[in-house]
């Protein structure tokens, strides 16, 4: 399988809600992942994001981009991550996902539960947004991280 260059994919707000989506396809490299940071630098244009939220957000997805590249994708296979940002009036919700071979992901419990490779990003992710979830994409396999930052 090839790799098809970055697409992008945008629709203003619809009959039925005041939102602004975004769709962004990138080949699972490394060195595509900056154009997920610019397309988030982009949406923060349209709702005023602060400085500091805007960074948090930029780690976050940046976790969760490198998650796909570094373990859907194995052996050297090619693929492509999808990035889907949602931008409504109080919130953004932010979703990656790929078609890798997925993972079961069992988060530990407790004060001093231990953070590993594969886990610290997952935990960076959830304590800078608002709502976290990771999912499969159905019997085909992938994966499906979303994260939602509640804004002002």
């Amino acid at each position: 399988m090839t790799t098809s260059p970055a697409s992008i994919r945008s629709s203003e707000p619809g009959a039925g809600g005041d939102s602004r989506r975004v769709r962004l396809r990138i080949p699972a490299r490394a060195e595509y992942i900056t154009l997920g940071r610019l397309a988030l630098t982009g949406l923060s244009r349209l709702q005023e994001l602060s400085d500091e939220t805007l960074a948090d957000l930029k780690l976050a997805l940046t976790e969760a981009c490198s998650n796909s590249v570094r373990h859907a994708y194995r052996d050297g296979r090619d693929g492509i991550v999808e990035i889907l940002y949602d931008l409504e009036p109080h919130r953004l919700v932010i979703e990656v996902s790929d078609d890798g071979p997925g993972f079961d992901y069992v988060e530990a419990e407790g004060e001093n539960r231990e953070l590993t490779e594969g886990g610290l990003g997952l935990a960076i992710i959830r304590s800078l947004s608002d709502e976290f979830e990771l999912s499969g994409r159905g019997p085909a396999g992938g994966a499906r991280l979303r994260f939602v930052k509640n804004l002002p």
